[in-house]
């Protein structure tokens, strides 16, 4: 069993802790704030750790002298690093330059974005030209070129918008996958792009594929991708999840891109493997309507179908968090 370090508390960094230590690899998230739930109640330890300083980070990786590590860093909020690219930017590359330099007997992961690209193709393969449709895409190329050139042994990892189960009080914003679910399940509309493509994984795929790549042996390409195999608008995944919870559809309602958060996004967030299927031997991601069966339950468990009033349940309007 491997020793981990994993660097990024939120959504996607949670769910890689937790998957590997439930295969019993030694691991330690790490992030400024505490996670809202405590790593000690899946195996795991927490580490106070501001990764843009390079003596933190030094003094926790002598400390640990981890087997591998994953990035999972932010910020992560692409609406967010679009009104403050500089930082978002220099946050980013700070933390990919210091973990590069700093555990060179590490093999290092990090988790980057189909923002990368500009949108104008349907499907993003890994020799697709990176041109960066925002200010996060920006950043994530910046801390991918940053790591790729100085780490010693280094994968980039680029996903797809990741879904899965967050209770309806878990932060700042949810997932689209969760946040469509309870709005949904109140009786609350959900206002959802028409015009927005992607190729949602569940966290529990990118959690299995991350550590497959964390401890295949080497050598292993750069870049790879990781997308589910369905290529959905999210109206088109927000009806299939109405469906299966049994909601009305009538509380899916189209609108542009242009006129919610998603503005900046690429209109294809698509990514296509060329390399990853026959590399390591994994078995299919879920696509949209296996991934949402799986789901379900653990969100009808904690609702029922609602006649509150809309606006009036406790889910954040928030819904989308890229990744960490």
């Amino acid at each position: 069993m491997s020793t981990v370090l994993v660097i990024g508390s939120g959504f996607v960094g949670t769910g890689i802790a937790r998957h590997l230590a439930a295969h019993g690899h030694t691991v330690t998230l790490a992030s400024r704030g505490r996670p809202s739930t405590s790593p000690t109640t899946y195996g795991a330890r927490w580490a106070a750790l501001d990764a843009t300083v390079p003596e933190a980070c030094d003094r926790l990786l002598t400390r640990l002298r981890p087997d591998g590590v994953v990035l999972v860093h932010g910020p992560s909020d692409v609406t967010w690093c679009e009104e403050h690219p500089g930082e978002a930017e220099q946050a980013h590359a700070a933390v990919a330059g210091n973990v590069a330099s700093l555990a060179p007997g590490a093999r290092v992961v990090l988790i980057s974005t189909d923002n990368v690209f500009d949108g104008s193709l349907p499907h993003n393969t890994e020799s697709t030209p990176v041109r960066p449709a925002n200010a996060y895409g920006r950043a994530k190329l910046r801390a991918e070129q940053i790591l790729l050139a100085t780490a010693a042994d280094a994968v980039v990892l680029r996903v797809s918008l990741v879904y899965g189960h967050e209770p309806a009080g878990a932060g700042k914003w949810l997932n689209f996958f969760a946040s469509c679910a309870h709005q949904l399940l109140l009786g609350e509309a959900v206002h959802a792009p028409d015009d927005h493509w992607t190729t949602p994984v569940t966290v529990s795929d990118v959690a299995r594929v991350t550590a497959s790549v964390l401890f295949a042996p080497a050598p292993l390409p750069e870049v790879l991708h990781l997308g589910g195999p369905d290529r959905v608008t999210r109206a088109e995944w927000a009806l299939t999840i109405a469906d299966l919870l049994g909601a009305p559809r009538r509380l899916v309602v189209p609108v542009p891109k242009a006129a919610t958060r998603y503005a900046s996004r690429p209109e294809n967030a698509c990514l296509t493997s060329t390399s990853l299927p026959g590399l390591l031997g994994l078995t299919p991601v879920d696509g949209v309507a296996a991934g949402a069966r799986k789901l379900v339950t653990a969100f009808t468990g904690c609702h029922a179908i609602s006649r509150t009033p809309p606006g009036t349940g406790p889910v954040s309007t928030e819904p989308d968090r890229e990744r960490g």
